[in-house]
């Protein structure tokens, strides 16, 4: 992670040295870095897709291969090599959500490290002159170095004042300071509309599905033996793949949980730039729904 973090810092020093602020370079970064990761998020949208068609398939096999356990597990492999699906291709977004709160975090916690490359000697040597100064540092002594040694050296000076927010300071040390509470509250309330975007989509690919169900069984009233059965095997398939889809809408709010914990007891740039980030990927999710929208009406014109 201090890799990345090294690797982002480059970037986030020449935007803080083009706009000579703090809060713009984070914005303007989280932005950049969201264009970067659109391919990942469309493989990931077109993978989730995909994997809802393969469950289909998958209904045959567990109805085919259901008092052959060993078959079914066989057939279940070669079904996913076939499609070229990993069924554990829904935990790419988490993943990556979970390197990038890493990474930032280690980013906006030692910005004189990762994003200044301020010579550690000489930030360890101020670290010591404010431990003998006021007899103890900060959880992020990079940040105290830049509070208390900024007028002395400029080598160590960064402008964290964004529209009369300080950036460098962390909610659980200002606790009486109610302007470190706007952005947290700000990235909280954005994280829930994007989290009831997804799950709207959730439920309006379920509804479309049952829709589809009972339409094949208005049009199909015969009701032997074995379609009672097949009828069944596929509730139960139905069953299973609901249970998994609401244990990714579970996930779905363990993350905004997760972070919003981080971002109390961290320096306010980390969340600015989780707000930013929460933003974008609303805007995203919109444009993308959209597109995905109108080439399916087209394909379903031609």
């Amino acid at each position: 992670m201090g890799a990345i973090a090294n690797l982002f810092g480059y970037l986030l020093n020449f935007l803080y040295n083009l706009f000579n602020n703090y809060g713009i370079a984070i914005i303007v970064f989280t932005i950049l870095l969201r264009i970067i990761l659109i391919p990942i998020t469309v493989s990931q949208q077109k993978s989730m897709k995909k994997n809802a068609k393969v469950q289909e398939k998958m209904k045959e096999i567990q109805k085919k291969y259901k008092n052959n356990p060993e078959k079914l597990n066989q057939e279940t492999i070669e079904l996913y090599k076939r499609e070229k699906v990993s069924p554990f291709s829904g935990c790419l977004s988490s993943i990556i959500q979970i390197i990038l709160i890493i990474s930032v975090f280690w980013l906006v916690s030692k910005p004189l490290t990762y994003m200044k490359k301020v010579d550690s000697n000489k930030v360890n040597e101020y670290i010591e002159q404010i431990k003998t100064e006021e007899g103890k540092t900060s959880a992020y002594p990079e940040i105290q170095v830049i509070q208390t040694k900024s007028a002395e050296d400029s080598e160590v000076a960064i402008n964290m004042d964004f529209l009369g927010l300080d950036l460098s300071k962390v909610p659980n040390q200002n606790l009486k300071d109610i302007t470190v509470y706007i952005i947290p509250v700000l990235y909280v309330i954005t994280s829930f509309v994007s989290i009831k975007m997804t799950n709207n989509m959730q439920d309006k690919a379920k509804e479309k599905k049952k829709a589809d169900k009972e339409k094949k069984a208005a049009e199909n009233k015969e009701n032997d033996e074995e379609k009672a059965l097949i009828s069944e095997e596929e509730a139960k398939s139905e069953e299973a793949i609901e249970a998994m889809q609401d244990m990714t809408k579970s996930m779905n709010y363990m993350i905004p949980i997760m972070s919003i914990t981080i971002a109390f007891i961290a320096p306010l740039g980390l969340a600015l730039y989780w707000l930013v980030s929460n933003i974008a990927m609303i805007i995203e999710r919109i444009i993308i729904n959209k597109i995905s929208e109108n080439k399916k009406e087209e394909e379903e014109n031609a």
